[in-house]
């Protein structure tokens, strides 16, 4: 491995119900000492879910970091020592109603890894069934079918930002030939 880091340091400035914080120091190639900050998340799942006439179907909701609504796919954080796969079944149920006949597994993705130590596992759901929403106490969103062609415009207006989102559609149209 031609660049490497190596950890002198490891020190956690904040713990959270989500994300921890570290402050760290690390040797690079040279020699020299370097300050690392990284925010540890324990990963998750985003899952492309498309019906039987070709729609994906999206999750409208408020993200408070951004101020602001945004169109996304459905997504979840993984449990302490849960399976990804088993995490997309339960997010694809909780998030749409919907189980799936098939899910095809789309590969890992890292959403900053500048700064942020976070794997997000990307899932396309076919065959869906339909079912309840069962949405956790605190999550407020609405649904939306969506063509992925319209997804993918909106992809290219900038409007439908999400990381995750976007790389999850790319690879389902990808995946499909579409």
């Amino acid at each position: 491995m031609e660049f490497f880091e190596k950890q002198i340091k490891e020190s956690t400035v904040y713990e959270g119900l989500i994300v921890n914080v570290r402050r760290d120091v690390a040797e690079i190639k040279n020699g020299r000492h370097v300050p690392r900050e990284v925010v540890e998340h324990p990963g998750g799942v985003a899952i492309v879910p498309m019906t039987d006439d070709g729609k994906i179907l999206m999750v409208r909701q408020y993200r408070y970091p951004m101020e602001r609504e945004l169109l996304e796919i459905p997504a979840g954080k993984l449990d302490i020592g849960e399976d990804p796969f088993d995490c997309a079944v339960r997010e694809l149920r909780e998030e749409t109603g919907c189980t799936a006949r098939q899910i095809v597994f789309l590969g890992e993705t890292y959403p900053s890894p500048g700064f942020c130590k976070e794997t997000l596992y990307l899932y396309l759901a076919l065959e869906l069934e339909h079912g309840d929403m069962d949405l956790d106490e605190d999550e407020l969103l609405s649904l939306e079918p969506h063509p992925i062609d319209d997804l993918l415009a909106k992809i290219m207006a900038n409007d439908l930002p999400d990381a995750k989102t976007i790389v999850g559609i790319m690879k389902a149209k990808l995946y499909l030939g579409l």
